[in-house]
């Protein structure tokens, strides 16, 4: 009778020693001071050679910024190539990018944030091979670019556009006329960096003599006015910031192509032969004289694609996209060795990948199917192969996969149920996965390409996953939910001790813009553990992506073309009332 009491005893002190280890309360504040944050690559880069790659280090002990190498066969570290300690005149530096031929690098630092994207910093340019350092200008400049040689740099600086020789140090002025609210040269304005997502708006071409940029002349675009507010004490009194902001229907930036020949130190303006709206992209082509443009018109239903013979002062336009209702950017624009390109294309309805010559004639559609490709990671000219990101894994997972260019003997790199992103070596012998899915933290392992075969772990968040464990966090259910004509994607968060007998209040988030996504099967974020908060308070949370948002389809997604904001909102509102009659949710308490 005692053995059983005992017994009784240490299994009821057990059970609440697991009951309170699995019920660690979470505060607001570790929702978004950093107690969640997850270990990962920074940076990487991989190196010419094809057997390392390069990632930025932040030594907390030795408070050191440094890019260090990795092997990818054995995993270990083989060499530092940058550290801010042992560089004279450099304590620190926040990012920084390899020259084509990675003997060089550009670091940056006292970086200022202007806009979503754009930024303006002091940068330098260190010789990993001489170890020397070399500032590129004393005062805050954008955009610095390495010409192919690594000879020059270029950049931007208070809306001119300049050359630094990194030879004699001799700067050449480009353009002259740049002034603010005025004229930019070679950057973007605010609508090409909001809505096409370009901030440098030149290229250098193949062999580092040319340099294409666009003039934006915002001359006639109206201004917006916006107070900005500074810390205390620093600063009692907000100051004013006055920027062209053109509104819908609004006159736009006057944009033009022009090109700067380094040789003849000449500058020219490109005849593009119509008028365009926008020039969201330019780019090189293999061939030094041979230029690239994505032009479009106002409406954004028509995109012409141009070559400009930059040698002879002719152009071309050898492909044209239109739609009924818009076209999106192709960002994943490749010219190959021969000069024929990889296009991207929703003309079949989903976002896939063409092979077209120089020409313009349509060699192949290397990927098909009721999926959408999501990105494009390069083409490997050893075995005619192209990998890619794409959901054909399922519309709110990514999966990476390869094909040859004529579209066959297509394979599955990483398909897992989650998100999968890859980083390959220069020689795509190997390729690192990132993963993570709703249940599992970011994930680095590196493979083998050919074979698939897992070569070792890199990071694996395990201390973290361990961390958040001892929460009893409640699962992310994904599920898909009826609506309007459609099945659209959802996932529900419900309170841990949840009781169907019972009546919870309904918090639905939502985002809905044009082509994005809220309901993906990816690691947690800060938002993610504020609605556990909630849940552990009683709530069920739930998001649905409804029409307008990405990953389904074109017709899916430009259905609110015209009627922003309608479609969405029926969509949520029928969702509401839907969820609103199931016996577990308070129809009285949705918001």
């Amino acid at each position: 009778f005692m053995y059983r009491i005992r017994c009784s005893f240490l299994f009821l002190i057990g059970f609440i020693f697991t009951v309170n280890a699995q019920d660690k309360k979470l505060s607001l504040e570790e929702i978004w001071d950093g107690s969640f944050s997850q270990e990962r690559l920074e940076s990487l880069q991989p190196m010419a050679n094809g057997t390392e790659y390069a990632v930025q280090n932040y030594n907390r002990t030795t408070r050191d910024v440094s890019v260090d190498v990795y092997s990818y066969k054995t995993g270990k570290k083989t060499k530092t190539l940058i550290s801010a300690k042992e560089i004279p005149g450099l304590n620190y530096f926040q990012t920084y990018e390899f020259s084509e031929d990675q003997q060089k690098a550009l670091l940056s630092t006292e970086l200022e944030q202007i806009y979503r994207r754009s930024s303006k910093g002091v940068f330098y340019v260190y010789d990993i091979v001489k170890k020397q350092l070399q500032q590129v200008n004393d005062k805050a400049i954008q955009e610095p670019d390495f010409s192919p040689d690594a000879t020059k740099v270029a950049y931007a600086y208070e809306n001119n556009l300049y050359v630094k020789n990194l030879i004699n140090n001799q700067v050449i002025q480009v353009t002259q006329d740049g002034k603010k609210n005025k004229i930019i040269n070679g950057l973007s304005d605010w609508v090409y960096e909001e809505e096409f997502s370009v901030v440098q708006a030149y290229q250098w071409n193949a062999d580092g003599t040319k340099i294409a940029f666009l003039r934006f002349d915002e001359t006639q675009v109206p201004v917006f006015s916006m107070d900005m507010y500074g810390t205390y004490p620093n600063q009692l009194y907000p100051t004013q910031d006055v920027f062209k902001y053109p509104k819908a229907g609004e006159k736009n930036a006057k944009v033009s192509l022009h090109v700067y020949d380094l040789e003849k130190q000449s500058l020219t303006q490109v005849n593009l032969q119509k008028k365009y709206e926008y020039i969201p992209v330019i780019t090189w082509t293999q061939d030094a004289n041979l230029l690239s443009v994505q032009a479009m018109n106002r409406h954004q239903n028509k995109l012409d694609f141009i070559l400009v013979d930059t040698k002879k002062n002719t152009t071309e336009t050898i492909l044209s996209e239109t739609d009924k209702a818009y076209v999106d950017l192709n960002d994943q624009l490749n010219f190959l060795a021969d000069n024929s390109f990889i296009w991207a294309s929703e003309r079949d309805g989903w976002n896939h990948l063409y092979h077209y010559n120089i020409k313009g004639k349509l060699l192949k559609q290397i990927t098909t199917g009721n999926w959408e490709v999501t990105d494009y990671y390069g083409y490997n000219t050893n075995n005619k192969t192209i990998y890619y990101q794409s959901t054909e894994n399922g519309s709110i997972n990514r999966g990476v996969y390869a094909i040859k260019i004529n579209g066959k003997n297509k394979r599955a790199l990483a398909a897992k149920a989650g998100t999968n992103y890859a980083d390959f070596s220069a020689d795509y012998t190997y390729y690192i996965n990132s993963f993570s899915n709703a249940e599992t933290l970011w994930q680095y392992k590196l493979y083998k390409t050919k074979t698939l075969e897992e070569v070792r772990v890199i990071e694996d968040n395990a201390a973290m996953q361990e961390k958040i464990a001892a929460y009893n966090f409640s699962p992310k259910e994904f599920s898909t939910i009826t609506i309007n004509g459609n099945d659209l994607n959802m996932w529900m968060i419900k309170p841990k001790d949840f009781d169907a007998s019972k009546k919870y209040p309904l918090l639905m988030y939502q985002y809905s813009g044009p082509g994005s996504q809220s309901v993906s099967n990816t690691s947690s974020n800060s938002n993610d553990y504020w609605y556990q908060y909630l849940a552990d308070k009683g709530y069920i949370i739930v998001c649905v992506d409804g029409r307008g948002t990405g990953q389904k389809g074109a017709d899916f997604k430009k259905v609110t073309q015209l009627e922003l904001g309608k479609y969405e909102v029926e969509d949520q509102i029928a969702v509401a009332k839907k969820l609103g009659e199931q016996p577990y949710i308070d129809k009285n308490r949705i918001g």
